[in-house]
Formats: C-alpha cells, sequence, structure tokens
C-alpha cells in the first residue's frame, strides 16, 4: 500500500498549492501547450475535434467566425455535414470536451465552448472527481483562437487529409454509427420477457452493492433529468445478482444545518423526495440504496470568518480550505442530527459507506494532519477517525435502526487500523479492499497491489487481516472488489476475464466475509461477470468449473459453451501477466491507447492520472525496465488473441435471447485487445525514439536506418489499430466510456490517430 500512499500524498500536495495559487481557475506552472503538427493549423484541430461534440454555431462563436466558415473548413479535411449533436455533451460529456481542447484554448474560450460560468469550471475542477489532477496540475497556456483563412499550404495539408481519411475509412467518416450515450436509453428501458428483474434470496453475501455504470458527480437528486437508476438498469442489475445500489451525495445539501449551519440545506425538500423515489423504485427490484460518506467535506475560509463563533470549528487547512474540526461537539452533533433526519424522511433507505482517510479533505487526520490543529494535537488519528464514524453511525441508527453503517478502511495507517476497530461500534461493517498488498511477480519484477486490480486475485494480507480483527471485534466484514473492470482497462463495461472472477469469488466465499461492494465508480455494468458472482451466493459453494460451465452454457448454449470456456480461460491466462503496479494502472495509456498520439520528439509533459498519457513512458512503466514493460503488454496482447478466436466461435451458438449481449462481449473484448497492443506499440515507439535522437551515445547511420524503419512499421502497426478500433467504437457507444472520465476517445479521435500516423511515416520519419 506504500506506492498508493505515496501517490496520494504527492496529489494532495500538488492540489494544495494549485488551489492556494489560483484565484478562481487554476492555472498551475502554465506551459506552452502541445503543437499538432499533422493538422493545417491549430484551428483545424478545433474544428475536426469539436465537429462531433459542439454545435457549428458555437464552434463559430469562439473562432469569432461565421458557421459557413467553420463548416467550409471541416469539408476541407472530409468531415461530412455536422451529426445532431446529442444534447448529453452538456450534461455527461462536459469532460471529454473539456479534455480534447485542453491544449487549444485558454480559460476565456473554453467557458463559451462549455457553456460554463467561470465558477461552474472552477467547480468542477476542484469537485468532479480532482479533474484538475487529472488534467495535469496545469493548464497550457494557450493564446486565444480566431478564425483565418487557411493559406495556400494550409488548402494543401487539408486536402491530404481528405483523399486519407477516403481512403482509410470512406462511407464510415461520413455517418456518425451509433450515437454516443445511446446507452443510456437502452439500459434505462426495462426488458420483457422471462427476466424477473429481482435480486434472489440473501445467501452467503448479506450484501452485493455497486455504482451505476452511467452516474453523474454532478446533483442528479436535484436534477432528475440525470436518474443514475432508471428501471432498466436496476432489473438488470437485480437480474444479476445486486441487491444494493449507491450514490454520491453531500451531507449538507440533504438537510438543514441547524443554529450551527443556518446555511446548509438549501433544496434538500428536493432531494429527499428524489431519493424517496429511487428507494421505492430500486425496492421492487429487491434492492437497497446506500450513501458515500465522506464528511464532513472542507470548507473555504470564508464560511469560518463569517461568524466568530466559528473560529472552534475550524480545523487543519489545505490550501484555502479548512476541515470542520470533528473534535468539535457541535460537528459531531450536526453529522448525526443530518443523517437521523434524512433516514427518518427516506424510510427504506438501505444504509450508508464512509471514508475517512480518502483523498478529499474531511476530517483532521483524514490526511494525517491533525497534529497541526489546536483541538486535534493532543489526540490520536485512531481516535478521531473512529470519532467520526461513531457520530455517522449514532445518526443514521437513530433514524432507522434498520440501516447499515458500513466503514471503509481506505487510506487508514496499518499502525493504527487495530485500535480504529476496536472503537467502532459493533453495529457496523467493516470494509476492506480484497487484493490490496498482495504481492505479486511478473516479468521478473516484485511488486504489490496498491489500487484494484482484476489480474491479481484476492483477498491480500492486508484485507485478511483486517477482516479477522473485525470478526474479533463483533463487526460484520465486506470486500471491496472490481469484477468488471479496473483501472488496468476501463474503456470497456467488463473484461471477460471469467476464470480469475471465479478464483476470487470462490476465495472471498470460502474467507467467510459477509458482503461485497461491487464496483467503485468504474465497474457498475450489468454483466456476465456479475452473473457469476452470483452462483458463489449459493448456500452450497460450487466448484470453479462448475460455475464457469455453468454460466458458458447460460451465455453460448450446449454447443458453444466450451470454446467459449477456452476463451474465458485464456483471456484470464493473458490478463495475468498484466505488468501491474499503481502507476501503471493510473498513468500508462491503456484507457486511451488506440486514440493516443504518437510524437516523432519528446512532448516534455508528465503523464497524468487517467487524463493525458503523453508519450511518458517513464511514468507509465512505474518499476517495470522499459522493454519488460513492452513486452508484458505484448504478452497480454498475444494471449488475448487466442480468447478471441475461441469467442468468436463460441458466439456464434449463442442462444436467440443472449445473442445480442454476445456480440456485445466479443466487441468489447476486441476493442480490449487492441487497447494491449496499442500501449506495447507506444512503449516500443518511445524507446526507439529514445535511441534515435540520444545525444550521449548517437546512432551510427545504419543505427538510425534501422530505428526509422522500427518506428514506421509501429505508426504503421497503430494506423491500423486505431482504423479497426474506429469501426468498432462506431457500432457501439459504449466503447471508451466511464462515469468519472466520460468518453475518453469518440469515433474521430480515431482518425485523427490515423493522420498523425501517416502524417509521422510520411514526413517527420522519413529517411532523408
Amino acid at each position: 500500500m506504500l506506492s498508493h500512499a505515496a501517490l496520494l500524498a504527492v496529489m494532495l500536495l500538488t492540489l494544495g498549492a494549485t488551489c492556494a495559487a489560483a484565484t478562481t481557475l487554476p492555472s498551475g506552472n502554465a506551459p506552452q501547450p502541445l503543437e499538432f503538427p499533422h493538422f493545417p493549423s491549430r484551428m483545424h484541430a478545433f474544428v475536426w475535434r469539436n465537429w462531433t461534440v459542439v454545435e457549428a454555431k458555437r464552434l463559430a462563436l469562439v473562432l469569432g467566425t461565421s458557421e459557413e466558415n467553420v463548416r467550409a473548413v471541416a469539408a476541407s479535411m472530409g468531415l461530412a455535414a455536422q451529426p445532431a449533436i446529442a444534447s448529453e455533451w452538456k450534461t455527461r460529456g462536459y469532460i471529454t470536451v473539456l479534455r480534447r481542447n485542453w491544449h487549444l484554448l485558454p480559460y476565456q474560450q473554453l467557458l463559451p465552448l462549455l457553456e460554463m460560468t467561470e465558477e461552474q469550471l472552477a467547480y468542477c475542477l476542484r469537485e468532479d472527481d480532482f479533474l484538475f489532477i487529472k488534467l495535469g496540475s496545469l493548464k497550457p497556456d494557450c493564446p486565444p483562437l480566431h478564425y483565418a483563412e487557411p493559406d495556400e499550404a494550409a488548402r494543401q495539408r487539408a486536402a491530404e487529409i481528405r483523399r486519407l481519411v477516403e481512403a482509410q475509412f470512406g462511407e464510415r467518416l461520413l455517418t456518425e454509427g451509433e450515437r454516443r450515450f445511446a446507452f443510456v436509453e437502452r439500459l434505462g428501458t426495462p426488458r420483457h420477457g422471462n427476466d424477473p428483474g429481482v435480486s434472489g434470496p440473501q445467501g452467503r453475501f448479506g450484501l452485493r452493492f455497486i455504482y451505476s455504470y452511467f452516474a453523474m458527480y454532478g446533483d442528479p437528486l436535484l436534477n432528475p433529468a440525470l436518474d443514475p437508476y432508471p428501471d432498466g438498469l436496476l432489473q438488470r442489475l437485480a437480474a444479476a445478482g445486486v441487491d444494493g445500489v449507491w450514490l454520491h451525495v453531500v451531507l449538507r445539501t440533504l438537510a438543514p444545518g441547524g443554529e450551527t449551519f443556518p446555511e446548509f440545506g438549501a433544496d434538500h425538500e428536493k432531494r429527499l423526495e428524489t431519493l424517496r423515489g429511487l428507494v421505492q423504485r430500486a425496492q421492487r427490484h429487491g434492492i437497497r440504496v446506500y450513501l458515500y460518506m465522506n464528511e464532513p467535506r472542507a470548507l473555504p475560509a470564508a464560511f469560518f470568518e463569517k461568524d466568530p463563533a466559528r473560529k472552534g470549528l475550524r480545523g487543519v487547512q489545505e490550501g484555502g480550505h479548512y476541515a470542520l474540526c470533528t473534535s468539535d461537539p457541535r460537528v459531531r452533533q450536526w453529522l448525526s442530527d443530518s443523517l437521523a433526519y434524512v433516514f427518518a424522511s427516506v424510510p427504506g433507505l438501505g444504509g450508508v459507506f464512509t471514508i475517512t482517510a480518502s483523498e478529499n479533505f474531511t476530517n483532521c487526520a483524514s490526511h494525517q494532519q491533525h497534529a497541526n490543529c489546536p483541538q486535534c494535537k493532543g489526540r490520536g488519528a485512531a481516535e478521531i477517525i473512529a470519532e467520526v464514524n461513531a457520530a455517522i453511525e449514532a445518526g443514521v441508527h437513530r433514524g432507522n435502526k434498520d440501516a447499515r453503517v458500513i466503514v471503509w478502511d481506505w487510506g487508514w495507517n496499518d499502525a493504527w487500523t487495530p485500535e480504529v476497530i476496536g472503537k467502532l461500534p459493533k453495529s457496523c461493517w467493516l470494509m476492506s479492499v480484497s487484493e490490496w498488498s498482495k504481492p505479486l511477480t511478473r516479468g521478473g519484477v516484485k511488486t504489490e497491489v496498491g489500487e484494484y486490480s482484476l489480474s491479481a486475485v484476492g483477498p491480500g494480507p492486508r484485507a485478511t487481516k483486517h477482516w479477522a480483527l473485525a470478526k474479533q471485534a463483533g463487526l460484520k466484514t465486506v470486500a471491496k472488489v472490481q469484477l468488471n473492470n479496473t483501472w488496468e482497462l476501463s474503456a470497456v463495461p467488463y473484461l471477460p476475464v471469467l476464470d480469475l472472477v471465479a478464483e476470487h469469488c470462490h476465495n472471498l466465499a470460502s474467507a467467510g466475509v459477509d458482503g461485497m461492494m461491487l464496483s467503485w465508480s468504474l465497474g457498475g455494468y450489468p454483466s456476465p461477470n456479475l452473473e457469476l458472482a452470483q452462483q458463489f451466493n449459493a448456500a452450497a459453494l460450487p466448484a470453479n468449473d462448475e460455475a464457469l460451465a455453468t454460466l458458458a452454457r447460460s451465455w453460448f448454449g450446449p454447443q458453444g459453451a466450451g470454446t467459449g470456456r477456452k476463451a474465458w480461460s485464456a483471456f484470464s491466462a493473458a490478463f495475468a501477466e498484466f505488468p501491474f503496479h499503481v502507476s501503471v494502472v493510473y498513468q500508462a495509456p491503456t484507457q486511451y491507447a488506440p486514440a493516443n498520439l504518437l510524437c516523432a520528439r519528446e512532448s516534455g509533459y508528465t503523464a497524468t492520472m487517467v487524463g493525458f498519457p503523453y508519450d511518458d513512458l517513464t511514468r507509465w512503466r512505474g518499476p517495470y525496465p522499459p522493454q519488460v514493460f513492452a513486452e508484458q503488454f505484448a504478452k497480454v496482447a498475444a494471449g488475448w488473441q487466442e480468447g478471441l478466436a475461441h469467442l468468436e466461435q463460441a458466439v456464434r451458438s449463442a442462444p436467440p435471447e443472449r445473442a445480442e449481449d454476445a456480440k456485445a462481449q466479443l466487441l468489447f473484448a476486441q476493442v480490449a485487445g487492441l487497447h494491449f497492443q496499442s500501449v506495447a506499440n507506444q512503449a516500443r515507439f518511445v524507446i526507439a525514439r529514445g535511441q534515435l535522437l540520444a545525444k550521449d551515445q548517437p546512432p551510427t547511420a545504419e543505427a538510425r536506418r534501422a530505428l526509422l524503419e522500427q518506428m514506421r512499421a509501429l505508426a504503421a502497426d497503430e494506423r491500423e489499430v486505431a482504423r479497426r478500433t474506429f469501426a468498432l467504437a462506431r457500432q457501439d457507444s459504449r466503447v471508451a466510456y466511464e462515469a468519472s472520465n466520460h468518453y475518453y476517445y469518440v469515433p474521430l479521435d480515431l482518425a485523427e490517430k490515423v493522420i498523425n500516423c501517416q502524417w509521422l511515416i510520411e514526413h517527420a520519419l522519413a529517411d532523408h
């Protein structure tokens, strides 16, 4: 866990520094933006990247020109008439729009493009799952972008692009394929027929809860149009064995703050009304609703300065925010009273799960800085953490004695974890990430799990130790797992590594844990992986092979079950070669791979946390030597191809009621294989580039020619990977979508990668 903790510390220090230095919109060190020489100009890049996500009228407004000029620029590069722009880009895709323009526009032009105020964008950058950190904790210093009539050179280059995309994509580039976000309506519409959509009996695991595949981090309880759990999704999750779903909330928006915090609770009645409706709908599917409690949230300095009586409430400072100090009984009283109010107001609400030491700045010990607080400095972190959880538990059970309080040990220091567990109320459930701290050796490199992993099967020693302590203290236990996907690869809804899933579920059943949290913000798709987990919920524990064979017959029929099993085993064996490390899962280009651009020279930019991988092989690979990193991804890709051959055969035998979903499983697996291949290609490209441009040991003329030839071959393979991924992404709107990052890429980004690779082959890598 040390590697994860170290990364978290860097993230928090960076966020504090950037927020302290900023007025409203943070800039960081504001370096020069990247250039994109495969386009005729920055203006052409802007039009291309936004053509399927922002209306031409708004693009013209940003550029200060007419729609006719914008459309002419698009047509000059082979883009067809603009398709209808999905309204969801403003509510479910704004991160994608922001990210693709981060190196093109200054803030003053991003705001009208996004249709946001400065305050709205500042809030998103800070609160939307640490978005500014994902963007690198810096804003490139982009000069304003205005329309300029293309000169002859630009017109010629645009014509080259048009000819290239016509040759590579033909009519496919001129039509959108499946509309992005189409899956929201499809998953939200209830199925008819034999699917009951009601969760099964309690069984071995008394808790199996999950996040929505497409919930937003905004304020869905205030905006019912952003319903994270429509009936169709609830039905599908229940049919896959899920009996609980969870929501991200901020407590001060759900209840009045009383005399101490009179400004809290604006519009809370509307939110609670929406929550009551969701709880009632979920109950019809046998599902309970849980709230994510990451409280009390830190508040800006102005909050404490408006009332002298609040001086004692102010705890540790980070940037411009202060903790609401929970050593003050008024804060604990507010926590308890607010939760009692919520649970009394929403009958049937399932419970809460808490995080008390996360990236979000909450109590004074949440980042282990409590010694800097006048009220907390004489207290231990364990005492503070346990006290916060006890205040939450008291409020929840005052409102509803049957609700569950799940306490997550995320971020706790192992040295004081036993004391925290010993101080928790006996009604609590203790949750621990199953696979964390599990030792691994891959490619000859020894490491351990410090983030969520599918490729490493738990439980590991940390969870085993904490669950044993919890049982000794009389608490129930929960395993936090990711059964669909992880940051190892989250660009597809699930990875069909069913042998690994079966092994993990069997291990957890044997370990006697009482429940499972099945996903974080990623991994909430109703999938065969969840159906498999449900088999291990039975009172009689099945053998792994028996459970897998049963699932394979359901998906592929008696004739296809054997080849389906071979496919899942091949995928599982290949994925077990994934070069796991926290740096790899957060900073390698795995999520974006087929769309991540190749650079002829070093970009100078550092890879960011699931945001911009750039060309930063040093960060991508973590402890793995460069060649080993590339080889491990090549091993995963090669083994994946074996699985695809079997899966293609199995899908042909799928029964009619499974045919559509079986074809989707094949498509997701194909996309995953292309991602793994692309990471290997990009790593090898950067290695060869480093040798080509080495100043200390410049290559001989013969070696230079060989390196250029290797890089051209890799660029050509990347061009083909992007072209093939384009075809798949165009068919299915679920490809490259993840709830907290929105779309990693859209089909047109893959066409840009083709342009990028061809430009490198013909120009930057030409052997003159």
